[in-house]
């Protein structure tokens, strides 16, 4: 079977199992800050785990794009070297929400694999986990299974946790033995490539408290994942997941473009170099379609390593132009039929790698050669590291990711002091790790809720109301904030960009003023600023509240600022469809901020957007708003029809199997869940306020609609119209042109100044050389010129160089604590005393703490020190006597 074939039927194996297929999660995880990449098939149904969401089925089977390429999932380092570790794969999983349980998801498993597939059962073996006595006795009695392959293993094998503490259960895995004679039983679970594992099955029974106790879940799960190029390869009769046809499309082109052969070597340098490539090649490929970024953060530099790891090996076929770009089609070609956003995505991609290449590659070869000039020192000093501080500089001036510069150490028998390197790092690492610090506490639990009612999910109204009766069903205070879940609200929780909303929730004896909304899985939590009396106005404690049972409210959320942030909405709709119509198809969105003040909107792109185009931009949105289109609001539609009625999906978004779609006619027609005005007349005036880049291939557009617009544009006239008035012009005259010619009057009446300013201090210098010290004929000339420019000074250097004759003169200034210094000698001096400015002005340049240099009749030099100032003049006399005499 080719690998269509092997992928297809085990989606419909358990589809006739009654499972419903489901669609790959993004390799990006939406609204889950804790996780960089997907890594695992049960990330997407990870609030279903933790009960707080479900789904309208309660079996379901995908193929899952994963990539482990940091954190504690990391394979880069063994990608290329051995035969099946990967940054990007596939996931083959089936799924039991809280319906089937071990006995099935084994017999299952054990008939795919053997009567469907045909693999041997003499080669397979099956662990458990050691007091998992229900799995052991279903492998003996539902399977045909040698008794002998059954194994127990402990904790670390056979033992699965999503974390310290949430969902967890034993797992039962299944691997083969590709010994040439079957004496593979030793090397169960050894971590050798003769004998891996194929399929997990776990199975999801109990939770992990706190104090490391097992509390068993009210429903298991089954949850189970195979990786697909691992079982390709073992269907294909291969001993490496890169000799099946997955691989070989992209090393025929890597032959193509490098002219080098790919021959199956497992040591072989450029096979191991050929094959990182294609691996690397498809991450980058996946994890930008699904919007990545390569940038010096998070995600953004886990990819920016992956592709720089990549053109260092390409460096082993001796490829130095951008490549790995070219095999983004390969992959689009190949792969679109199963993940169509590939081909949809195929142009923007080819475009942000091929930057990246270009930008990496203009600073490889000096990288290389810093690279060599450093070991050269390590070695001749009998060394064995290279220091931390030259690792950095590698980093931070050629852009060496520390695992790049680790890969060339090792290949010239070198360590890294990657202590050193760390110290280095820590003002960026401290950042990026307060960055990520604060994402996970904002979507971490950091208090215990009070349930009043059985926690169920959070029916939301405010598609239909503003305004709603409710009850309170669970309570959180941390430190004097409060957090409410009530059974059903109008209020929207931040999501897919749309901020939350805020508002009041009023009970009998006191209101919470809401400040902000927030989803938590199937429930939205309401965050209280302040609690207050409803008779005195006076502020309560939250930890005062007497929260014992259900208590009914009333709920409204804050109207000006909930039609605000519509009108920003679905003015990014427009924006959206604007960018597209005028820069072209390849704009797709990367992101959005839509609160009550103004909007923000990132999109892909590759230079800046021009005045002129965001003129027609701007234009053309007005233009839509002027035709007052009325809205139309899809609610509840499968994904798959929402996308073939030519719906566009945005990148950050999590879209279940029923979504919503929000349609101008004609215009715009986008998947978004967020709140939108009825009518796009309603939206009143858009402006754009800026627009800037914000990584390679990636611009932002901020802009404002209805009041705050308005003011915009009001106060602006209102300063053109003081303006206009300050500078006496006609109403018919331009204020532009004014403003020119009064910049052009400034510009010419500064030149004068400067003028005047320099004959001044040619008439000083003159006087002094007149009277400057001689000897043997020859003059000595310094002179101290404060807070001139270094343009003045060198104007004055050369006037005096022409006039001094046989002589020769330093002119220091300083400014803002720098020092500028100009030496001259006349031609005189140089061709009969042997002077030289560019010697001379090195020596007092030293004492200033700098250095410079230049020809012998005229040079500069700059330092950081004016306290060295005199004995700067004192060193340069000295020097100029000592050639004199």
């Amino acid at each position: 079977m080719n690998s269509r074939d092997i992928r297809q039927s085990f989606l419909d194996y358990f589809s006739a199992k009654g499972h419903k297929i489901v669609r790959s999660a993004p390799v990006i995880p939406a609204e889950d800050p804790t996780l960089l990449f997907t890594n695992a098939g049960m990330n997407q149904f990870k609030d279903v785990f933790l009960d707080k969401g479900s789904r309208p089925y309660s079996r379901a089977v995908d193929t899952q794009k994963c990539m482990r390429a940091s954190g504690k999932h990391n394979d880069l380092e063994d990608v290329g070297r051995d035969t099946y570790h990967h940054t990007f794969f596939e996931m083959l999983g089936n799924w039991s929400f809280g319906d089937y349980y071990k006995k099935e998801a084994i017999a299952w498993a054990w008939e795919l694999l053997t009567d469907v597939w045909k693999l041997p059962k003499d080669r397979l073996y099956a662990t458990v986990y050691k007091d998992d006595e229900e799995s052991f006795l279903i492998w003996q009695q539902e399977t045909d299974i040698d008794p002998d392959h059954i194994m127990k293993f402990g904790d670390k094998d056979n033992f699965w946790e999503m974390g310290e503490t949430g969902p967890c259960g034993p797992c039962s895995e299944i691997h083969i033995d590709l010994t040439d004679d079957s004496s593979g039983a030793p090397l169960v679970n050894a971590g050798d490539y003769r004998v891996i594992e194929l399929w997990n099955l776990v199975f999801i029974q109990y939770n992990r408290m706190a104090d490391g106790s097992l509390d068993p879940l009210p429903k298991k799960h089954v949850d189970t994942g195979m990786g697909f190029e691992r079982v390709t390869a073992v269907l294909q009769g291969k001993r490496s997941n890169y000799d099946t046809d997955i691989f070989y499309p992209l090393f025929e082109a890597i032959t193509e473009v490098t002219g080098v052969t790919y021959n199956a070597s497992l040591d072989g340098e450029q096979d191991i170099a050929m094959r990182v490539i294609a691996d690397h090649a498809r991450a980058l490929t996946f994890a930008i379609t699904d919007g990545a970024m390569p940038g010096n953060e998070g995600r953004g530099y886990v990819l920016r390593r992956i592709l720089r790891r990549a053109l260092r090996y390409a460096r082993k076929l001796d490829s130095r132009e951008p490549m790995i770009y070219k095999l983004v089609g390969v992959i689009a070609r190949t792969m679109g039929d199963v993940f169509p956003e590939l081909q949809q995505q195929q142009e923007t991609v080819q475009k942000i790698v091929k930057s990246e290449e270009e930008s990496f590659l203009s600073t490889l070869d000096r990288g290389m050669e810093i690279f060599g000039d450093i070991t050269k020192a390590v070695k001749a000093d009998n060394g064995k590291e290279i220091k931390g501080e030259d690792a950095f500089r590698l980093y931070d001036t050629y852009g060496f990711p520390i695992d790049l510069t680790r890969l060339m150490a090792a290949e010239v028998g070198l360590d890294i002091d990657e202590k050193g390197f760390d110290v280095c790092m820590q003002e960026q690492k401290t950042r990026a790790r307060m960055d990520r610090k604060e994402k996970q506490l904002a979507a971490s639990e950091t208090g215990e809720w009070l349930w009043l009612e059985t926690p169920s999910p959070t029916v939301f109204v405010g598609y239909e109301t503003l305004e709603s009766d409710a009850r309170i069903v669970g309570v959180k205070v941390v430190g004097d904030q409060l957090q409410l879940v009530l059974d059903r609200t109008p209020f929207y929780a931040e999501s897919g960009g749309q901020t939350g909303d805020r508002g009041v929730i009023e009970a009998e004896g006191y209101s919470v003023e809401v400040v902000d909304t927030q989803k938590d899985g199937d429930m939205t939590v309401h965050i209280a600023a302040t609690v207050q009396d409803r008779h005195t106005g006076e502020q309560i404690d939250p930890a005062a509240i007497d929260f014992s049972a259900s208590v009914a409210v009333q709920v409204s959320v804050d109207r000006q600022s909930r039609l605000a942030t519509e009108r920003n909405h679905t003015a990014t709709h427009l924006l959206h469809a604007a960018l597209r119509k005028v820069l072209g198809k390849h704009v797709q969105q990367k992101g959005s901020l839509v609160g009550p003040d103004r909007l923000r909107f990132d999109f892909s792109h590759f230079e800046k957007v021009s005045a002129r185009e965001l003129q027609l931009v701007e234009a053309e949105v007005n233009e839509r708003i002027r035709e007052a289109g009325e809205l139309v609001k899809h609610a509840d539609i499968p994904y798959e029809e929402a996308l073939e009625k030519g719906a566009l999906a945005f990148f950050g978004d999590k879209y279940a199997d029923l979504v919503r779609v929000v349609e101008v006619p004609g215009v715009s027609i986008e998947l978004c869940g967020g709140t939108h005005v009825s009518n796009v007349g309603r939206i009143g005036l858009f402006k754009i306020v800026s627009e800037s880049s914000v990584a390679a291939g990636i611009r932002r557009i901020e802009a404002l609609t209805g009041k705050a617009a308005e003011e915009l544009l009001w106060n602006e006239y209102q300063e053109l119209q003081q303006i206009r008035q300050l500078l006496k012009a006609h109403p018919d005259e331009g204020v532009a042109v004014k403003v020119q010619a009064l910049l052009e009057e400034k510009k010419t009446l500064g030149k004068q100044v400067q003028d005047m300013q320099l004959s001044v201090l040619l008439d000083k210098a003159l006087q002094q050389l007149d009277s400057s010290e001689e000897i043997n004929g020859c003059r000595i000339f310094t002179m101290h010129v404060p807070d001139a420019g270094a343009d003045d000074l060198k104007s004055l250097g050369q006037y005096l160089h022409d006039r001094i004759g046989c002589g020769a003169g330093l002119l220091a200034s300083e400014s803002e604590g720098k020092v500028s210094l100009v030496a001259f000698a006349g031609p005189q001096a140089v061709r009969q005393c042997g002077v030289n400015a560019g010697d001379l002005v090195k020596k007092a340049a030293q004492e200033v703490q700098g250095g410079g240099g230049g020809k012998p009749g005229f040079a500069t030099a700059g330092g950081r020190n004016p306290a060295g100032l005199t004995k700067a003049f004192e060193t340069f006399t000295a020097a100029l006597q000592a050639v004199l005499q």
